[in-house]
């Protein structure tokens, strides 16, 4: 099997433990991470004041692609940086049309609506941003904690991150891998 390939965008405000427990996770199952700093490879400064070095620029990291699953993480602030980039834009376009993973949590889906991505899709959101990414009814919402509709994967939050990390496992490396990553984990889910 060849080495599958994830891009993690991490954006100034982003949440740590949606950034860092997914990196792990996915890295635990031998999927090769690439975390890429939305505005280059300076540390983000994230939504609890934890500084978080980027492995390389998005600019660089995108010349890399294309990456079997592309992860959005939230945080307010840091969602709204995803939101505003049309270099997410454009590497989310490029995502879809390819039937390639998008992973988003939290806050992240919301780049999705305001990328025009998914539509029509069954999602989740962390609970302050259903309003938010209902506008247009472009989605079908579900409060369950992880969501996967065909080729997109949603999440609530920062204590669904372990949840959403393993569903993309899952997906790219199939379920004996996920059970074997989870097992030393101790999560009770």
């Amino acid at each position: 099997m060849a080495v599958k390939r994830a891009l993690l965008i991490l954006a100034k405000g982003a949440e740590e433990m949606e950034a860092v427990i997914p990196t792990d996770v996915m890295r635990r199952a031998g999927i090769q991470v690439t975390v890429a700093g939305l505005t280059g490879k300076e540390p983000v400064l994230c939504s609890r004041d934890v500084m978080i070095c980027p492995d390389a620029s998005l600019e660089d990291a995108k010349k890399a692609g294309p990456y079997d699953v592309v992860f959005l993480p939230g945080g307010g602030v840091g969602a709204q940086n995803l939101c505003e980039s049309a270099a997410v834009k454009e590497i989310l376009t490029e995502q879809h049309e390819r039937k390639g993973l998008i992973a988003a949590i939290c806050a992240g889906p919301t780049a999705l609506l305001a990328h025009g991505i998914g539509y029509g899709s069954k999602v989740t959101t962390h609970p302050l941003m259903k309003d938010k990414m209902m506008v247009g009814g472009h989605y079908t919402y579900s409060e369950s904690r992880v969501v996967k509709d065909g080729n997109i994967i949603t999440s609530r939050g920062p204590g669904t991150s372990f949840e959403c990390a393993l569903a993309i496992v899952e997906t790219l490396m199939g379920k004996e891998v996920s059970d074997k990553v989870k097992a030393p984990l101790v999560l009770d889910f």
